[in-house]
């Protein structure tokens, strides 16, 4: 297993950076003290390219599958307009007292709208057109949520997967399990896919982001 940056280069990242959003840097403290999987976070450096994104493009209309503890959603409401709507989707119950919380104290509730329930029976009844889908959810199923989402996305928008580099296994001769295999056979479907340009960011364990022609 390969490590995508020295760590020194993340913590120098992370030092000349815009500061964190102080919400979003307490959701970050809460999270590590309360998850057993903190790591699952999306984190401050993610988190600013979620908000420039969304800011730059005056993104109305976002889906997100896979809110996790929330910081994700968070971040990208806040490059929203006051007018703009966020869908955001998660399938663990438990998780909805923090993201709740932490959407009232970042004062976002009147964009965020938050499903608790599995994305794949969600999505369809969404019946709303997306500047930006963010997919960090299960993986195995990044290729039905993609097929899904694309045709909802407007042209020109993005549609974002996260941890497509698995923690550097994608490179990984060695590397022959089930999620791996998985993860570059959906890497290498989107690079030939014909209804999209994509490329994949090495920020973090890797986003790829594919625009719809």
């Amino acid at each position: 297993m390969f490590n995508i940056t020295h760590p020194e280069i993340d913590k120098y990242i992370e030092e000349v950076s815009t500061d964190e959003n102080p919400i979003l840097k307490e959701l970050d403290r809460a999270t590590h003290l309360q998850e057993n999987m903190p790591h699952m976070v999306s984190g401050h450096p993610q988190g600013l390219f979620l908000t420039m994104l969304a800011k730059s493009m005056n993104a109305k209309s976002v889906l997100e599958i896979g809110t996790f503890t929330g910081y994700a959603a968070i971040a990208l409401a806040q490059g929203m307009p006051d007018n703009a709507k966020l869908h955001t989707i998660e399938v663990d119950d438990e998780k909805e007292s923090i993201i709740r919380e932490y959407i009232g104290k970042a004062k976002l509730d009147h964009i965020i709208d938050l499903h608790i329930g599995k994305a794949l029976e969600i999505i369809p009844a969404l019946n709303t057109t997306f500047d930006i889908v963010f997919i960090d959810a299960d993986k195995m199923n990044n290729d039905a949520y993609y097929e899904l989402c694309l045709p909802l996305i407007r042209e020109g928008g993005f549609l974002l997967i996260d941890n497509v580099l698995w923690k550097g296994k994608v490179v990984d001769a060695s590397a022959n399990d089930k999620m791996t295999k998985a993860i570059k056979e959906f890497n290498e479907k989107v690079a030939s896919d014909n209804r999209v340009q994509s490329f994949i960011l090495p920020l973090r364990d890797g986003i790829l982001m594919a625009q719809k022609l």
